[in-house]
């Protein structure tokens, strides 16, 4: 079935690294606001992204940067006013764009009043959260976090330990609550009416604790065998999508936890109305062994055969490779790593390597999500040490590996390449003081490469980066076939990918794209056969190469119609 999100571009912005203004209570703090987000709607509009998914704007003591809400229903000073947030909302739809809210409903802040008011043992909020007697001056269950660490914190004005599957300063609440439920709904009505389009949900397949038994022993999250999407859980997405949702032209997407294909489909599957689509993790993993931490050799057969089971799995998939919890994809699968100089220019081949992502990205079956920068290349950050992250996953990961008696040089190595800060370095607009981001010290320090990526220095510049994206978007916008038609695998090999798009018609012939990759610095010599699947007229391609039916050049991608 064909919908208004299904045939959207979505753009992904991280307020705090996105524009600072002047027009807030804290005026040019080297922190992004929503003054700031306002004055760069027409470049997102340029672009070609009708969706904006907004990272959370909403009151928090920014434990983990906002995913800490102390108020679901105020606006953070730091951003601005809700007056502002409002006139997001109008500015946008004057532009044809629509807002998705970010719903983080695993855990409030401590500092929520909710959590506050639990504190005391006779209080009506008590039970909104999962307050438990210890055993013996021990936590209740040999549960961890997914930072890395013990899974309850000792309340002393309590008597009692209260879960946290994150941070100590992000209790879970308690989904065996109906009134939790409804505040919920509540929390979801107050921002439709306000405007917003939809939600991306925050860690949402884990938010219901079917038993507190202790864990099995694994490498990564103790206990997540008793709340990993739960049958409770999907009864409470029924119930939300049922009593709020389907009553507003809204869509949601998922950030989903550890999920295999089968409970995938359970989510997200159209006819069992709970998300409309999911995030998964497995297509930015091929090259990791464990999660998102510790590389081993990138082989194109691995991402196809990966890209395959999701694409042909799925009625409908969210489609990224980057978000604000990744590393940049033109230094994670490109080449902008690779002979990058002292002085912060990139490497030889991250333009033709950032176009042929572009390319995969955006031939992919499903509704497509950019983060803020990848439309210019951004890369990883050049940090120096530990100490230069603000990411708590990252500290956390280090003191693990530290206790597990991994060299220094080693953790910092994976960690430097993993860091969630390497995508919230703050955006790059132009070659000025901090990048055009702000006129004050930035909360997170600005690429040395600024200099040479940024997008003013692309937007006039006709082979850049940024234009390919806006031309590659508008041949997608009119072109059905590259948004619903059928995915089919062709051939991989360790560098060479091809694949198609195509779409069956009972009346007249079926529409074709084929889509042909080299994610390598090599040149790909092409034998007959593979040859012969590159058939139809040139639609795009990312270098210039005139044996197109014999080879494809370093990083070349092509996209042929037949």
């Amino acid at each position: 079935m064909k919908t208004w999100w299904k045939d959207s571009i979505v753009y992904q912005i991280y307020p705090r690294s996105f524009q600072d203004s002047t027009q807030t209570e804290f005026p040019n703090d080297g922190i992004g606001d929503i003054p700031g987000i306002i004055s760069r709607l027409d470049e997102i509009k340029e672009l070609g992204a009708n969706v904006i998914w907004l990272s959370p704007v909403y009151k928090s003591p920014d434990a983990d940067n906002g995913y800490d809400i102390s108020d679901y229903c105020s606006i953070n000073p730091k951003f601005g006013t809700m007056a502002d947030m409002e006139k997001l909302f109008s500015e946008a739809a004057k532009r044809g764009i629509k807002i998705i809210m970010d719903l983080v409903i695993n855990h409030t802040s401590d500092e929520h009043e909710w959590f506050q008011k639990s504190r005391e043992p006779a209080s009506p909020y008590r039970d909104y959260y999962i307050w438990r007697p210890g055993k013996k001056n021990c936590p209740p269950n040999n549960w961890t976090t997914f930072f890395m660490g013990k899974a309850w914190e000792y309340d002393e004005k309590s008597g009692e330990y209260y879960l946290h599957l994150f941070d100590k300063k992000q209790p879970d609440l308690n989904y065996k609550n109906p009134k939790v439920i409804e505040e919920v709904k509540n929390i979801l009505r107050f921002w439709l009416d306000k405007g917003a389009a939809g939600f991306r949900c925050d860690v949402i397949n884990i938010i219901y604790k079917t038993s507190l038994d202790d864990g099995k022993r694994n490498m990564t999250v103790r206990g997540i065998e008793h709340f990993k999407s739960q049958e409770g859980n999907h009864a409470i997405l029924r119930e939300l999508r049922r009593d709020v949702l389907d009553k507003y032209d809204c869509f949601t997407v998922g950030e989903t936890v550890m999920v295999d294909l089968n409970e995938a489909k359970d989510l997200c599957d159209e006819d069992r109305k709970e998300l409309n689509m999911l995030f998964y993790f497995d297509h930015l993993e091929v090259d990791r062994r464990i999660a998102q931490f510790i590389p081993k050799k990138f082989r194109a057969n691995k991402l196809l055969n990966v890209m395959t089971k999701w694409q042909q799995g799925l009625d409908w998939n969210a489609v990224y490779l980057e978000n604000h919890d990744q590393a940049r994809i033109v230094s994670h699968f490109g080449a902008a790593e690779k002979n990058r100089t002292a002085a912060g220019k990139p490497g030889k081949y991250w333009r033709e390597s950032a176009k042929m992502l572009a390319l995969f990205h955006l031939t992919l079956r499903g509704t497509p999500f950019i983060y803020q920068g990848q439309e210019i290349g951004m890369t990883n950050f050049d940090f120096k040490n530990i100490n230069d992250l603000n990411d708590v996953v990252s500290h956390g990961l280090d003191k693990l590996m530290k206790k597990m008696c991994i060299p220094s040089f080693l953790r910092w190595k994976w960690i430097k390449a993993s860091s969630r800060d390497n995508a919230r370095t703050p955006m790059q607009w132009d070659d000025s003081e901090n990048a055009g981001f702000s006129k004050a010290k930035p909360w997170l320090d600005v690429n040395g490469n600024y200099k040479y990526i940024n997008y003013a220095a692309q937007k006039n510049d006709k082979d850049s980066i940024l234009n390919f994206y806006k031309k590659l978007i508008a041949v997608r916008k009119y072109n059905e076939c590259l948004v619903y038609g059928d995915f089919i695998p062709l051939y991989a090999d360790n560098r060479l990918m091809i694949y198609q798009r195509k779409t069956q018609n009972n009346t007249k012939p079926g529409e074709t794209y084929t889509i042909a990759l080299n994610f390598s610095s090599c040149t790909v010599k092409l034998n007959k056969k593979l040859s012969g699947f590159l058939t139809g007229d040139l639609i795009l391609s990312t270098a210039d190469s005139s044996e197109r039916k014999k080879q494809l050049l370093p990083w070349e991608g092509i996209l042929l119609r037949s």
